[in-house]
Order: C-alpha cells, then structure tokens, then sequence
C-alpha cells in the first residue's frame, strides 16, 4: 500500500515537473509583467499626488504673487509652473489668473502669451474655452479683428455657444457686417436665461442695431440648441 502510494505521489510529481517545465517560464513571466505592472501604478499614483501636492504649493505662489502686484515675480512663478507641472489644472489656472494681471496692469503682450498658452497646452476644453474668449477680446481691443474671429472659429464645449456667440457679434458689428453680428447675437439672446444680466446687455446691442427682442422665444434646451 505504501509503495502504491509512493509511486502515486512519483507520479504526481513527474506531472508537476513535466507541467511546470513546459509552462513554468510562461507563468513566471506573466507573473513579472503582473508584479511590474502593479508596482507601476502604485509608483504612477503616488507621483500624481506628489506633482498635485507641489502644483498647488506653487499656484498658492501664483495667487500671493497677484496680490502683491509683484508682476516679475508673476512670470517667473508662472514660467516655473509651466515648466513644471504643465499637465496640471492648477498650470492653467494660474495662465488664466496671470493673463487677467498683466492685461490690468498694461501688459497686452504678456496676457495674449498666456492665454494662448492655456488655449493650446490645456488638457481641458473648459479651460480652453475660456482662454480663447478672453484672448478674443484682448486681440478686439487691439483692433486685430480676424484674429480675434479666428480664436471663436473652432469647436467649443457645451455651454459656451452663447458666450461665442454675443462675442463673435460683437466682433462682426466692429467690421461693419451688421447682418451677420444680428444673427449672432440673437442666437446669444435665444441661449442666454431670461434673467441672465448677459441677456440684457445682448438686448442691449441688439436694440441698437435697430432689432425689437419682445415676442423672441429663448432657446429650449431640453429639446438643444
């Protein structure tokens, strides 16, 4: 009986050595990949935390650098963001911040360069949206009127067509195409919320191009835009 089960678990075994030598470097290698790629993630992770942690040290930099009025330290700090921690929200926030300083205080240059920079580098629509409707502006106010029209002509998020828009009306009007700055703006009108202050100013301009809003029906959303 012993010998019986001697030679069972011999058997046994050469089955194991036999299975383990025809599969045994498949396995090993399968569980590295596995191994590595656990360990990866896990190092991916903590990275990610650390590069948030350090990206939100420095925009806290960016805000005090703001309300300093410190506009050199401003773009140093910004410039160290960008080099930094570009695939960061807090990198884009700190150009949306930093374009509205140097535009108050005098700096057009500087505020079209960082805006275009979170309007081409961000990861997130939203803020790429906001980024080339004030770049829009900033180039309107310069008289650069087809290159602000050229910042509105691509696709923007949900959201947004009102703002794009009351603004690409604004930009027609300044070229003398009436018509086409009408149209614009009664699609901003029509978007816009009833009790929205921007509504009112669109009304505005719509009033002064000669065009009664009463009776026109806001755009119902439910049913899209």
């Amino acid at each position: 009986m012993a010998k019986q089960l001697d030679l069972e678990e011999q058997e046994q075994l050469d089955q194991i050595k036999h299975f383990w030598k025809q599969y045994g470097n498949a396995i090993t290698w399968a569980l590295i990949a596995i191994l590595t790629a656990f360990a990866s993630w896990n190092f991916y992770n903590y990275w990610q935390r650390s590069q948030a942690n350090q990206a939100a040290a420095l925009f806290d930099e960016v805000e005090r650098s703001i309300q300093s009025g410190d506009t050199t330290k401003i773009d140093r700090v910004f410039s160290d963001m960008k080099e930094r921690f570009a695939v960061t929200s807090y990198a884009q926030q700190s150009g949306l911040l930093a374009a509205q300083h140097f535009f108050k205080a005098g700096k057009p240059d500087a505020a079209k360069a960082a805006l275009t920079w979170v309007a081409e580098k961000s990861s997130d629509t939203g803020y790429q949206a906001v980024a080339k409707l004030r770049l829009a502006g900033i180039l309107m106010d310069a008289k650069d009127l087809d290159g602000a029209l050229g910042q509105l002509g691509g696709k923007f998020p949900t959201g947004f067509e009102a703002l794009v828009a009351d603004r690409t009306g604004d930009i027609l009007a300044l070229q003398g195409n009436t018509p086409k700055a009408i149209d614009q703006y009664l699609i901003a009108y029509k978007s816009f919320e009833p009790s929205s202050e921007y509504r009112r100013l669109v009304e505005v301009k719509l009033n002064a191009l000669g065009v009664d809003v009463e009776g026109i029906a806001p755009v119902d959303t439910a049913q899209g835009k």
